[in-house]
């Protein structure tokens, strides 16, 4: 019960304030397509620079809650889910809204919302110091085997291809080399002065996710300009409760699921929404109606995406493995900190740690007070053409990167590093695994020079890096990861092929 001692801090006047801008922007950013919320956090972190570590954390904290949620209201107003994490919410929500139940499924989704996110928040709570205290015994090969695993997990699973997934997380460990390197002062890949310091992080992550979003935009131009916004009737919130009420079976199939599936890492808001809307559907004697604006699959998908995000965090504070790809960007925040996740967190920082989980926990009560009032504005911005807001993003990045060092070649690098990523997109490259190679890269590399100087002086490199229970669980998660998404890769490929001949 130590997180009770530390909530206090979360309303002190600058955290509270930063809680809120944080919940209310991030209510706007999520309801906006094109922005997702790894997007969204990724341009909010230069902004925390000049923060105390636990105020910036407080601010990606909610924002990241919020941009999930608020991704409901295009997904329902316009069909277009603001994240991948809404998809499901489309399937009945957009149809609940052209019945004239737009409040309805708007009321239901942000309540649903908040009930997954509070027992996900909550379950951060109970099971990340357990898991901390396990990470003790974590010696160096045992965390380069983890940092392994953070790339091969989310590169196999965040991808469309495993291969290609992996050639990512590959890109990303090559790119975390450049610079000097920190035992012999070597050069590495140095071709251009910016680049003597290394690649910037914060500059890496603006430019990986946000310029690809921003030429996608640029590309689109006026072309969904015409997107029609239905308007929001007025609904009681009163019986908007009393229907989740009445729906006991989709609100805890959508959080069990949401929950279990953000322990996973790398597997995302959009797996969990779319398992818990199927298992609902399955499990529900109105099957049917699943499809035809049934309020069952709002609250389902809903309390799943917002319930992973807490035990997303799980693995992230513990073992520095992400459980999305905006838990990997919260990473790169906290390592710009110099707050490194596991028992460091909570034996040395334990009111960074306890402050910014308890602010979750309220973040997710005011996101849905406010996501219940700000719906009807959230869905007008979504109405703001693509051209008006790429140049909006396009100024943010700009202004992020060089914010950080005050330097134009972190503004170069995040220009290239941008460009080079909205390609790779289009052959099926993801930005996720290659933003964790270069995050987990430096991680990997000093804990195996630091295991094979103490492995010179013991019985060898075999025997410390792969002998012992724990390196072999560990690699045999490795395998078993890139395996299993290797055959799930091959079902989904027969399956397509099956439809295909079916005609």
């Amino acid at each position: 019960m130590e997180f009770l001692y530390y909530f206090g801090d979360v309303f002190s006047p600058v955290s509270f304030g930063l809680l809120l801008l944080g919940t209310i922007g991030g209510l706007i950013l999520g309801a906006t397509p094109g922005l997702s919320p790894t997007m969204a956090v990724a341009l909010l972190i230069p902004f925390t620079f000049h923060l105390q570590p636990v105020q910036g954390l407080i601010l990606l904290g909610a924002a990241y809650t919020s941009t999930v949620a608020g991704g409901a209201v295009s997904a329902i107003l316009l069909k277009i889910p603001g994240a991948p994490a809404n998809i499901a919410t489309t399937l009945d929500g957009h149809t609940m809204a052209q019945q004239g139940k737009g409040a309805k499924a708007l009321q239901l989704s942000f309540l649903a919302s908040a009930v997954g996110g509070v027992f996900g928040v909550l379950l951060l709570i109970f099971l990340t110091p357990l898991l901390a205290q396990w990470a003790l015994a974590f010696g160096p090969s045992h965390l380069f085997w983890l940092a392994i695993l953070g790339v091969t997990v989310i590169g196999s699973l965040d991808s469309a291809s495993v291969v290609k997934g992996l050639l990512s997380g590959c890109i990303g460990l090559w790119l975390a080399t450049v610079g000097f390197d920190d035992i012999m002062g070597a050069q590495r890949f140095i071709f251009h002065p910016a680049l003597g310091g290394g690649i910037n992080i914060i500059a890496a992550l603006i430019g990986l996710f946000a310029i690809p979003q921003v030429l996608t935009m640029f590309a689109k131009g006026r072309r969904v300009d015409s997107a029609e916004v239905i308007e929001v009737e007025k609904h009681s919130i009163m019986d908007a409760i009393r229907e989740l009420l009445r729906r006991p079976r989709a609100l805890a199939i959508g959080t069990i699921t949401g929950s279990i599936i953000g322990l996973v890492p790398g597997v995302g808001g959009q797996i969990a929404g779319l398992v818990a809307y199927d298992q609902t559907k399955k499990f529900s004697p109105e099957r049917d109606k699943f499809g035809k604006g049934h309020s069952e699959g709002v609250i389902a998908a809903e309390a799943a995406n917002n319930a992973m995000v807490g035990p997303s965090l799980v693995p992230l504070l513990t073992l520095s493995i992400p459980g999305s790809p905006t838990a990997a960007v919260l990473l790169g925040g906290l390592l710009i900190h110099g707050i490194f996740p596991g028992t460091d967190l909570f034996d040395n920082h334990p009111d960074v740690a306890w402050t910014f989980i308890n602010s979750m926990l309220i973040g997710q009560i005011l996101m849905c007070i406010f996501g219940l009032y700000v719906a009807g504005l959230a869905a007008r911005v979504a109405q703001v053409p693509q051209s008006v807001m790429a140049a909006v993003v396009l100024g943010l990045a700009v202004f992020g990167s060089y914010s950080v060092q005050s330097s134009m070649g972190d503004v170069y690098v995040m220009a290239t590093l941008g460009v080079m990523m909205y390609f790779l997109e289009r052959f099926g490259f993801s930005a996720a695994p290659l933003v964790l190679g270069l995050i987990l890269g430096p991680i990997a590399e000093a804990n195996f020079i630091q295991g094979s100087m103490i492995a010179g002086a013991t019985d060898g490199m075999a025997a410390y890096f792969l002998g012992g229970l724990l390196n072999i669980v560990l690699i045999a998660i490795v395998i078993a990861s890139v395996l299993y998404s290797v055959w799930m890769e091959l079902r989904s490929r027969r399956y397509i092929s099956k439809e295909e001949i079916m005609g």
